[in-house]
């Protein structure tokens, strides 16, 4: 099975709506950088929100204050959740070690 030919018109509205998503996904991972959103916040906006869901776990992850690439291949691993897995696909035990793994010492 082929995939149909885009009108130009098609393809610019798919260019905008992948660029609008990237935006709003960097802005996500933006305002948990800064403190302004908490893992749980993010987690629980993807129950809901399409783009949000199709966020890396690993670049949310590398987004949090103090976290690198080590740390969250680290923590992703022990928590059994795959490198590629995006937050949508995490299942609710997944979800709730990660909350509990990066609640702030506030949080708890």
């Amino acid at each position: 099975m082929s995939i149909p030919p885009l009108s130009d018109e098609q393809r610019q509205q798919a260019r905008h709506a992948a660029t609008e998503a990237r935006r709003r996904r960097a802005e996500v991972k933006q305002a948990l950088r800064r403190g302004e959103r908490t893992l749980a916040e993010v987690l629980e906006a993807a129950e809901h929100d399409d783009v949000v869901a199709h966020t890396k776990v690993v670049d949310v992850l590398k987004s949090l204050p103090r976290v690198g690439a080590v740390r969250a291949a680290k923590v992703m691993e022990r928590l059994d959740i795959a490198p590629n897995r995006r937050l949508r696909g995490l299942g609710k035990h997944q979800t709730a070690a990660l909350v509990a793994e990066f609640a702030r010492p506030t949080d708890a």
